[in-house]
């Protein structure tokens, strides 16, 4: 008697985000720029968050979101190795991101 093979169900495949050559060639398309200004204008983006969050603690893109940096408190976690061994955490400051209204209206309704 012949024996039935099983049959894998298929993997779910997550989508990867765009990497920044993908998002570059993206916006230089949508606004009829080179591939090379829309990345000096992304690059040069980036060093100015960069900056303004580390003089001023926060930074807002208007419709896109903000940038903010938090305190996060000390805190005692476990060992992943050993279970009973504690770890003991400093606070520290963390960058946090909240997503603008406008764009969690489009995404999710």
């Amino acid at each position: 008697m012949p024996t039935k093979k099983a049959t894998k169900a298929p993997a779910k495949t997550t989508p990867k985000p765009l990497t920044k050559d993908e998002i570059r060639e993206a916006l230089a398309e949508a606004t009829g720029s080179t591939k090379a200004a829309v990345g000096q204008v992304y690059d040069a983006l980036i060093d100015l968050i960069a900056a303004q969050v580390k003089k001023n603690k926060v930074f807002a893109l208007p419709g896109i979101g903000k940038f903010t940096v938090t305190q996060r408190a000390a805190r005692i976690g476990v060992n992943p190795r050993k279970p009973t061994e504690k770890i003991e955490y400093p606070a520290k400051e963390t960058i946090k991101f909240s997503v603008s209204k406008i764009i969690k209206d489009k995404v999710i309704g």
